[in-house]
């Protein structure tokens, strides 16, 4: 399998689900979304699927959706990129050590996949981690992409609890860093604020520096 496959059509629900989103939102991308930045960052940053009208509609990771809003502001504060703000994938926007994947590359119905769909895109997680470099840092945006680093990287997930800001040192090197989702609803209801936020990241980049 390689690092990403565009015409991925693996998982039949999901396939199926964007043949459906292209027939409705003719403009969208609708397509598995490629991940994005530096090849060889220090910092990967692994969310959970694209957004219907955010990655999904422009083909980049957390672009044009809310849950971008803070994730990208907080980037270019701490240096990883050079504007805080992602609106389309010719924004002029460029990541500076640091990539952004998902879980689960195709927009689920619901933003739900199943446990099936997150194991099948596994493998592709999978040779994302085992590219970079040894000393990397992997940051997971919620439990279900806390899970699925783990999953990729042979840990066993009862070994490695989710908590905001907890670090994880794996076998293989790698720091499992641990946040919070940026989405909407966490944001809003500040489950998640942006000195939290802001936490995660002095963390990153002081791991890294």
């Amino acid at each position: 399998m390689t690092l990403f496959d565009p015409d991925c059509r693996i998982c039949p629900r999901l396939a199926t689900f964007l043949d459906q989103v292209k027939i409705d939102h003719p403009s969208y991308h609708a397509r598995p979304v490629t991940p994005f930045g530096d090849p060889e960052a220090q910092l990967l940053i692994v969310g959970l699927a694209p957004g219907m009208h955010g990655a999904n509609a422009t083909g980049r990771p957390f672009t044009g959706d809310h849950a971008g809003i803070l994730l990208y502001k907080t980037l270019h504060q701490y240096g990883f990129s050079n504007q805080p703000e992602a609106t389309a994938v010719d924004d002029g926007l460029q990541l500076y050590n640091c990539r952004i994947t998902n879980a689960v590359k195709c927009l689920p119905p619901q933003n739900k996949p199943t446990g099936a769909e997150i194991n099948l895109c596994n493998a592709f997680l999978k040779r994302e981690l085992e590219a970079l470099p040894k000393d990397a840092v992997v940051l997971a945006l919620g439990g279900v992409a806390h899970r699925a680093v783990l999953k990729a990287c042979g840990e066993k997930l009862s070994g490695y609890t989710f908590a905001h800001t907890a670090l994880h040192p794996l076998q293989n090197g790698l720091k499992l860093l641990d946040s919070y989702h940026c989405s909407r609803y966490n944001t809003q209801t500040r489950r998640l604020t942006p000195a939290m936020f802001q936490q995660v990241f002095a963390q990153a980049r002081a791991l890294i520096s």
